[in-house]
């Protein structure tokens, strides 16, 4: 985990002890945080940190690398308005013109005249891509009181939040309204000025508290300006926290075309958005694998970098045009090209990737991408064994490569193959040593149903080295599930696309340890 400006910091929300550890990556040195018993999130970093020297970074293009898990093939965006005074708490025009922001990004979909057609580029094994495809599903205010403050509350503070707290508030809300839980629904948790948000409530760790929001007393604590992530609570859910970062220099430059709202959109919200789209388990899917950037995500290596302005409006410069309205906010990064970028037009075919897996002795196991394809040719081959403690990605320009793992066990295995403009596709399987193929992530009995007799789903209960500790499963009906023994009932004949997600920790960037695969399997119902 890193501070440095750009970086993904990844931190376990769920606390008892925090570890710390340092290792060296490249010629910077990392703070890498793992608060034992929970998840992973990214967050952005206040706009002061440290920079790293831009000349350290990973061979193959300091690109986004594939992990092998899942992205967001479309997303539909909540606001969870969590203020038990209701909306007087927020400031005016504020959640106004958040909503504005997402009903814009929504008439624009599918264009490439803003910051979300940069994500379109990124796929997972599946073959679902991130596509430009918003819809707003309403601001929703939630008035449950706050629960104890568990982190400092000093004036003008007036609530303090751990990640954990918001968790359970986020799982409590969706239950109640019966809102969906899957991978094209995420929950934007924006509380008002003054109530904060710890990663944890551990007032000994280092950082003290995990590390606090941007408008945390004693201002010594404050870390992010805000982040994203799933529960470790199950059923699973994909969230972002966003808390009031308007005004506060750490996080917005001042720069507001339309108003205070400006600030939160700056502050966080497009960043996270679309780190969310292209890596919505942090670590997992598109994430910088190797060298000083290794853990950052699509809107970590571009932070503060807003790209040129294309105007000024109401005195305040903008650089983005959505809907006709305009915006400023940062960049994202393109990996055609390998730069940041305000919007993307994809140029030339796509490459293509694929390999096979061959047991050898013992764990070692041998891997060909030799039918991976790129116009121009392959620049690099980056593979992700994901078995080890912040373990780097391992680049070839050849397809072959053998790798031996740690122990003999069931790994989870990701490709990227880059042409030579950076351009990249990523897929993906899992792997069991000892045996050549792929390993199916789940099973599934009977295997013929007939409409409305119950099918048993059975995921795999360890991979990677770690026990899997929540589950997301998509029928293919629109219908989803959680936990490792699902069952499911098709009311109509015809064949379904299972989908399923299996979490025993992050990617092996940093801080490491197991994996959360996207996994399918086809299911025809008689």
């Amino acid at each position: 985990m890193r501070v440095h400006r750009g970086r993904s910091l990844l931190v376990a929300a769920v606390a008892a002890a925090i570890v710390v550890s340092a290792i060296a990556a490249s010629s910077a040195s990392a703070v890498l945080l793992k608060i034992q018993g929970g998840q992973t999130v990214s967050y952005q970093p206040l706009r002061h940190a440290a920079a790293l020297p831009f000349h350290t970074f990973d061979a193959a293009f300091k690109n986004m690398d594939y992990n092998g898990g899942p992205v967001m093939p479309s997303n539909t965006d909540y606001m969870v308005l969590w203020s038990p005074g209701g909306l007087s708490a927020y400031p005016r025009e504020y959640v106004s013109g958040i909503a504005r922001f997402f009903k814009d990004l929504a008439h624009d979909n599918g264009g490439n005249q803003n910051v979300d057609s940069v994500s379109t580029q990124y796929n997972d094994l599946t073959g679902a891509f991130a596509k430009y495809d918003v819809t707003f599903g309403g601001a929703l205010v939630d008035t449950h009181p706050y629960p104890k403050s568990l982190c400092p509350v000093n004036t003008p503070v007036i609530a303090c939040l751990t990640d954990l707290q918001i968790q359970q508030e986020l799982e409590r809300f969706v239950t109640e309204r019966h809102l969906k839980r899957d991978l094209s629904h995420e929950y934007y948790l924006m509380t008002p000025p003054h109530v904060e948000t710890c990663f944890s409530d551990n007032p000994n760790s280092t950082p003290a508290f995990g590390g606090c929001s941007a408008g945390e007393i004693p201002d010594h604590l404050a870390l992010f300006c805000a982040y994203h992530g799933q529960t470790v609570i199950s059923p699973m859910l994909f969230y972002a926290n966003d808390p009031f970062v308007a005004g506060n220099p750490g996080c917005d430059d001042g720069n507001h075309p339309n108003g205070i709202s400006d600030g939160a959109l700056e502050g966080g919200l497009s960043h996270e958005h679309n780190e969310s789209i292209t890596d919505p388990i942090p670590n997992d899917a598109w994430t910088n694998g190797a060298g000083a950037l290794h853990g950052s995500e699509i809107g970590d290596q571009c932070n503060t970098e807003m790209g040129k302005p294309l105007g000024t409006h109401n005195g305040a410069k903008y650089n983005q045009v959505i809907n006709g309205h305009f915006y400023w906010y940062q960049e994202e990064w393109s990996n055609q090209g390998h730069r940041c970028l305000q919007r993307f037009t994809l140029n030339g075919p796509a490459p293509t990737a694929t390999f096979t897996a061959t047991a050898g002795p013992g764990p070692t196991m041998t891997f060909d991408a030799t039918g991976s394809t790129a116009s121009g040719g392959i620049a690099f081959f980056s593979w992700q064994f994901n078995d080890a403690f912040a373990a780097e990605t391992v680049e070839r320009t050849t397809p072959v490569i053998t790798h031996t793992f740690p122990e003999s066990a069931s790994y989870a295995v990701g490709l990227a193959v880059f042409g030579p403009d950076g351009l990249s596709i990523g897929t993906g399987g899992i792997v069991t040593t000892g045996h050549s193929g792929f390993t199916p992530g789940f099973t599934f009995s009977p295997a013929t149903p007939a409409a409305g007799q119950t099918v048993t789903f059975s995921g795999l209960t360890t991979l990677s080295r770690k026990r899997v500790k929540n589950y997301l499963w998509e029928f293919g009906d629109g219908s989803t599930g959680s936990g490792a023994n699902p069952t499911h009932a098709y009311a109509k004949p015809g064949t379904y696309k299972v989908k399923a997600v299996l979490f025993s920790g992050i990617g092996s960037a940093f801080p490491g340890a197991g994996a959360a695969p996207v996994v399918t399997q086809e299911i025809t119902v008689s």
